[in-house]
């Protein structure tokens, strides 16, 4: 399967327009962002948890990212309600669920094989701080190595932000509002910019949350055959 699977174009998903799309387990969803395998994927999705569904004991051989967007995910290394960024590199292993159900932004297969730095970070009462050289941009760090930046911005109402993304980018909106590249988008839709682009956007009459992350599109590498 393959959704969005070049990457030298910009893409804008509207995901929250999609329909859900049924996994191998029962009560989890997904909304595809971009796809590069089948069940073993290179993929960016929305994934929804139905209350008290759990998905079943697996490994990462390729990590996995994600976002708490909304209620509460849980493993056996804990609770993580919204806000909530993690990332379990390769070789981890874990059992998900969600008692109260929840929605992820979840990226898969996307890590440095040789990647073992382990994240769980709770944003919630977190401040974020004025973006160097961004008028009307504040952020919030989430992760950073030699091949990616992963953060989160708040855009003040009609700031218009323009910036170079040489090694690629995504965004997606969390709450808010904004012009992205010609397109009007709103809560859960996503950007994918191609090495070289420029990100010019302008926030809405009451501002913008996104969850931002560039670099890493330098190298794309596809998951192997299941």
């Amino acid at each position: 399967m393959e959704i969005n699977a070049d990457f030298t174009r910009r893409v804008v998903v509207h995901a929250s327009r999609l329909p859900w799309t049924p996994s191998p387990i029962a009560g989890v969803e997904r909304r595809m962002l971009d796809r590069i395998g089948d069940e073993v994927a290179r993929a960016t999705s929305i994934v929804r948890y139905a209350p008290e569904s759990r998905f079943s004991a697996h490994t990462h051989g390729g990590g996995e990212e994600f976002l708490v967007l909304d209620g509460i995910f849980q493993d056996e290394h804990g609770d993580y309600p919204a806000g909530t960024y993690v990332r379990n590199p390769p070789t981890s292993r874990h059992t998900p669920g969600s008692e109260a159900g929840c929605t992820l932004f979840v990226k898969l297969w996307q890590f440095d094989p040789e990647d073992r730095t382990e994240v769980r970070l709770a944003t919630g009462d977190t401040p974020y701080r004025p973006a160097p050289g961004r008028a009307g941009v504040a952020m919030l760090p989430l992760f950073a190595d030699g091949n990616e930046e992963v953060r989160l911005e708040r855009w003040d109402a009609g700031a218009r932000v323009k910036m170079p993304v040489p090694g690629g980018g995504e965004l997606l909106v969390l709450a808010g509002r904004c012009r992205l590249g010609g397109e009007e988008c709103e809560p859960y839709s996503w950007l994918r910019l191609p090495c070289g682009a420029t990100l010019d956007a302008t926030a809405g009459a009451a501002g913008v949350t996104l969850w931002v992350k560039t670099g890493h599109l330098r190298r794309i590498a596809a998951p192997p055959a299941a």
